[in-house]
Parts: C-alpha cells; sequence; structure tokens
C-alpha cells in the first residue's frame, strides 16, 4: 500500500507508548487517500483520526468483497496472549510488505481495562495502532454517547414508575398528550409505535376510549423485573450494587439496581450488530428494559425514548479511521466485551472495509479472547446478521499459555513470572497442547480454515515453538507460523501473511453455524455448552423462569450469547487445558432484544469489574512540556 512505511526497530523492545511516540503518524487524509475513499465520505477529527461516513459503503455496495479473516486464540492467561498485537502486525505485513490491500478492524477500549488491569488494546511493540494514547481514551466518544443514551433510558424507566404511581390515567395521559396552541391533544411521531403494539389504529387522543387511554398511559412496570442498569466505563466495583431513589423529592421510592460498564451495555452491543441508520434505530426501539405487572415486555420505544437514543448514537455508527505504525489503514468500531457480550467489532465497519480493499484484498477483524467465546460469537450472533462469510480464523497462540496449560504454575497479573515460563521445558508446552488442539477442532466445525499464529516471546525456546508448530499441524491446521511482529513489526508476520493468504484462496466449504435458530433457548445453550466440552447443564430457578418467559413473549429464536469466564473453556477459572465431564450452570438467563442475542449467565460472572490493588494507573502520567501521556500500555 502506498502511504505505508518501514519501521526502525531496536532491540530490546522499547516500551509500547515509546515506541507509538516515536512514530510521526500520517495525516488521516493520506490513509484515506490509499483507501480510495472520497473525502465525502469521512469527517476529520483533528489529524489523525476521521469518522467514516456509512454512504462510503452505499458508494460501493456493487463491488466484490475482499478477503474476510477472523483472529481467535487459545484460552489466555490474565495477561492476554497478543491477539490484538497479532491483527495489527498481521495487517502490517500483507499491507507494508507484501503490497495486499488490507484494512484491520479492532473494537475500541473500554477505560476499565486501560486503567485497570489489562491496560490498552492497541497492539504491542512494533504492532500498534496510533496514536495510541487517543485510540486507549476517549477516541471520538462512541463510548460516551452509548454512556449517555444508557443513563437516559435508565432515568426514563426510574421516572416514568415515579409519575404513574402518583396521577390518575386521565392526568398520567393528559400530559403525555398535552393540548396545543390550537386547543387540540395529539400524539407524537413515536406514540404511534405504542399504539400499534397495542393494536390501536385511532389517529386522534381524543378518539380513544378510557380503556384504550389506561392501556396506552399506563406502563405499569414492574420494579422487579427491570433488567435495565446505569454504566459508565471505568471499573468500580462499589456500584456493581446501589440503591437509587433516596432523595426526599422521590417521596420514598427505592429500588435496588446496580452499574454495569459501559462496554456491557445492550446499546454497545447494537452498535455492534447493526446494518443501517434505520436499523439501528429499530434495534435501540426494541430493547426490553423488563415486563408490565401483566408480563408483558416492556422497550425503549413504549417509554419514547427509541428516537432519542438513536439521535445520541447519530455520530456513533460512523467508524473511526486511524492507522498503524506502518501506515496501513484501521478501522475501530464498537467495543463490547467478549466475556460479558458478544467481543466483536461492528459489522459495517467490516462491511465498509470488504469494499474499500475489494477483491484480493484483506479485511482482518479480531474477536475477543478465546475462540470458545470470541470466535463462537463471530460465527453465531455476529455473521448470522452481516451475512458474511469468513475464508480464514486464526488461532492465536503462546508458549506461555500452554505451559500454563501444561500444569505451570498460576500466572497472575502484577507478579513476576515464575522460573517455568522462562525456561526450556518443551513437555510442559506438549501437556499444555490439549488446549490448543480444542480451540482449532471447535474453529474448524465452521467450515473454515484455520491458520496457528504462535506469537513469539524472547525467552521461548526453539525447540518449544516447533513443538507447538508441529502439534498445530497434526490437530487439523491449514498452517502453522511462528510470528515474530511484537519485536519486528510486519515484517515478522511476513510468514503469517503469506499462510494467510493461502488459507483464504483454498477454502472449500461454506460456513456452518453451530445450531439453528429454531431449536430451543436450551438445547442452543446446551450445544454450546457441548462445545466447551460439558456433559451437561445445570439452570437455576431464576433461569428456568427466564427461560419460560422469553420463550412465551416470542424470543427464543434468537442466537444465543453465553457469558462466562474467558479463563477457562468451564465455568470454572481454575480448570485449565480442555477439561471434559464438568457441568455448565446457568444462574440466570436475560435478553438483549434489541440487539438481537438471548445471554445466559454462566457461574459468578460480573458485568462490572473492580480495581486491582494497584491499577494500571499507577503508571500513567502526562509530560506537561510535550503535552505526551506516558505510561499507557
Amino acid at each position: 500500500m502506498s502511504s505505508s512505511r518501514k519501521l526502525q526497530v531496536v532491540s530490546p523492545v522499547p516500551a509500547d507508548i515509546d515506541i507509538a511516540n516515536s512514530v510521526e503518524p500520517l495525516h488521516i487524509a493520506e490513509i484515506a487517500k490509499d483507501l480510495n475513499l472520497s473525502p465525502l465520505h469521512y469527517d476529520l477529527y483533528g489529524k489523525y483520526k476521521a469518522k467514516v461516513l456509512l454512504s462510503a459503503f452505499d458508494e460501493l455496495k456493487d463491488r466484490e468483497d475482499g478477503y474476510y479473516v477472523v483472529v481467535g486464540g487459545i484460552t489466555p492467561t490474565p495477561l492476554g496472549e497478543g491477539k490484538s498485537t497479532t491483527t495489527v502486525g498481521l495487517c502490517q505485513a500483507l499491507g507494508a510488505y507484501l503490497d495486499k490491500k488490507v484494512v484491520t478492524c479492532l473494537r475500541q477500549p473500554s477505560q476499565g481495562p486501560t486503567f485497570g488491569i489489562k491496560g490498552g488494546a492497541a497492539g504491542g511493540g512494533y504492532s500498534q495502532v496510533i496514536p495510541m494514547d487517543e485510540f486507549n481514551l476517549h477516541l471520538t466518544g462512541d463510548i460516551h454517547a452509548i454512556t449517555a443514551s444508557n443513563n437516559l433510558l435508565a432515568a426514563a424507566i426510574d421516572t416514568r414508575i415515579f409519575h404513574e404511581a402518583s396521577q390518575s390515567d386521565k392526568a398520567l395521559f393528559n400530559r403525555l398528550c398535552p393540548v396545543n396552541k390550537e386547543g387540540k391533544r395529539s400524539f407524537s411521531d413515536i406514540m404511534f409505535r405504542r399504539l400499534t403494539k397495542l393494536g390501536i389504529s385511532k389517529t386522534s387522543p381524543e378518539e380513544l376510549t378510557p380503556e384504550e387511554v389506561k392501556k396506552f398511559a399506563r406502563l405499569d412496570i414492574d420494579p422487579d423485573s427491570i433488567t435495565w442498569r446505569r454504566v459508565m466505563d471505568v471499573n468500580d466495583r462499589f456500584l456493581r450494587k446501589i440503591t437509587v431513589g433516596q432523595g426526599p423529592e422521590e417521596k420514598g421510592m427505592t429500588r435496588e439496581t446496580g452499574f454495569d460498564i459501559s462496554v456491557a451495555s445492550e446499546i454497545m452491543a447494537v452498535l455492534a450488530l447493526t446494518t443501517s441508520l434505520g436499523d439501528m434505530r429499530e434495534r435501540l426501539g426494541k430493547m426490553v428494559i423488563g415486563n408490565s405487572k401483566a408480563g408483558e415486555p416492556i422497550t425503549a420505544d413504549d417509554l419514547g425514548v427509541g428516537g432519542a437514543l438513536t439521535v445520541l448514537m447519530k455520530d456513533a455508527i460512523h467508524p473511526t479511521l486511524m492507522q498503524t505504525l506502518e501506515g496501513t489503514p484501521v478501522l475501530v468500531h464498537a467495543g463490547p466485551f467478549a466475556n460479558i457480550a458478544h467481543g466483536n467489532s461492528s459489522i459495517v465497519a467490516d462491511k465498509i472495509a470488504l469494499k474499500l480493499v475489494g477483491p484480493g484484498g484483506f479485511v482482518v477483524t479480531e474477536a475477543g479472547f478465546g475462540s470458545d467465546i470470541g470466535t463462537e460469537k463471530f460465527m453465531n450472533i455476529k455473521c448470522r446478521y452481516s451475512g458474511l462469510t469468513p475464508q480464514c480464523a486464526i488461532v492465536v497462540a503462546t508458549v506461555r499459555a500452554l505451559k500454563m496449560h501444561g500444569g505451570g504454575p498460576d500466572v497472575v497479573a502484577g507478579r513476576p513470572l515464575d522460573r517455568a515460563y522462562v525456561s526450556e521445558n518443551v513437555s510442559l508446552v506438549e501437556a499444555g497442547c490439549v488446549n490448543l488442539a480444542k480451540h482449532i477442532a471447535n474453529t474448524k466445525a465452521y467450515g473454515v480454515n484455520v491458520v496457528v499464529a504462535v506469537n513469539m516471546f524472547s525467552t521461548d525456546s526453539e525447540a518449544e515453538l516447533n513443538a507447538v508448530r508441529k502439534f498445530s499441524m497434526d490437530a487439523g491446521a491449514f498452517d502453522a507460523v511462528i510470528c515474530s511482529h511484537h519485536a519486528h513489526g510486519g515484517k515478522g508476520a511476513v510468514d503469517l501473511g503469506i499462510a494467510v493468504e493461502k488459507a483464504c484462496q483454498n477454502i472449500t466449504q461454506p460456513l456452518r453455524f453451530l445450531y439453528p435458530l429454531e431449536i430451543s433457548i436450551k438445547d442452543k445453550i446446551e450445544a454450546i455448552a457441548k462445545s466447551y466440552g460439558a456433559s451437561g447443564v445445570e439452570y437455576s430457578d431464576q433461569a428456568e423462569k427466564q427461560i419460560e418467559m422469553y420463550t412465551q413473549q416470542g424470543f427464543s429464536n434468537l442466537p444465543i450469547c453465553m457469558s462466562k469466564t474467558q479463563y477457562s473453556f468451564s465455568h470454572d477459572a481454575s480448570k485449565k487445558g480442555a477439561p471434559t465431564g464438568f457441568v455448565l450452570p446457568i444462574r440466570d438467563v436475560r435478553g438483549s432484544i434489541g440487539a438481537g442475542f438471548i445471554y445466559p449467565l454462566v457461574g459468578t460472572m460480573s458485568t462490572m469489574p473492580g480495581l486491582p490493588t494497584r491499577p494500571c494507573f499507577y503508571e500513567i502520567d502526562i509530560d506537561t512540556v510535550t503535552g505526551k501521556v506516558r505510561g499507557l500500555s
């Protein structure tokens, strides 16, 4: 690609932020020009970021797509195995060394991990997205827009309960449909959505009978059924459970609720799975926040707020264009966690990118955590809604993680690695390869070619790396490649790029889903559990009740998004390798109806992470002379 450039690497590899600050980014207009992206189809956000408008897809919709590659991984350690780094390094290799049209599609990082344990998600070493500080912090404000729209809906819920408790049907109706200057009442446009849902075809408030007035005006929300929670993009354990309504003006109408992290909001999932502005409007309006006391689902449109939510999200729907260290283009969009949401960047970013690269080009998108979580949801949720089919799936593996799965000591963030992880032990690596084999088998089952990318660390021995490569090939991988992109940038992933191109060119099977949508919620849950290695599934009373309710409400044909630990195939993070014979416990089942999936909560998953004793923020500061950020990782 013409705007790409080669890096001058040094050894040992400097800190990520130092590398990022050492490279002057190209003006984003140069990146756009290299993609043949017209200035009519993007809006600049400073010198190094731009929002790519959905009109870019409309102009190119008849163009043939490029190759579609998804990057998953083995079950990670808490330190991460370099999946984002591999995604970026591969794209730098394809664009800067193999002269291919390529676009990297990544999620926007949450500020929770950035200031918590894991750090940022711009990649690392010489395979990064830049400017790294802008990528990891506010970017173009999409997560803030999600936070604002989520919390507007939360406010609307509690306020509606409050007003309904203190007003008669007539008074409530009169305030919802006030008299205008001409002395007449009228429905706002959004109110016709509720009227249609109720089967009322009348167009004037004066035409409604007293019974219809009550049905229309009184939502009668059951406070105990409310699943919608407030959000913020910070790890704050003390907000997991709170009581609202304690002020004197709220007249004793308290309610126990809590906060989730912003990226766990259903609105984030809607953004990631939407296909157009019109589709996003419909999805936001259909979000179910709870039930009426009669058991009917209550939506954002019932509350009259679906349109306002869409207005808050109107700019967030456009992906953000950035660049890698080697000048290849990146589209950053959406950021759902993979362990508590579906863990993939947006459909619209992938669709735009596939048209921009065109035939023979490559779009490489990352799926969060191990392939049991991110890749499974990519295939069964994202690809169902997008209609896109990947040709190749990458499984990122490290010697470090395989040693852990082979029985090595615990890996704990913030603590030095045990000697077992920095000295040669081929037998420990081989023992851990059962985890890799399970990920290869699960991914191959979708009908894609699987390439294993062995992300090499400086402490890995040649014998250990070769053992992983041999095991991968024996387990059915299309290819397995040792990569040094962290230390060498795109140059260290050229062999991976060549393998991926061959895998894409040699695809012979159609995409196969893990389950059909028509089967029951339980059957779908059990199909996924079986893919983990479970012998069965155990449902709590609450989960049974929710499954029955969602089935009665007509939502049983939605795909399933399992919310479970990323540190094991099972529900128990301590079970490493490829455990079998366990019973998967489902403690609750919730619905993201607007986004379009049912999500069972496995074990004790929390939707609001906490901060450790020593969070990443200890390292983060600013150079007050240059304005450069220090300490981001």
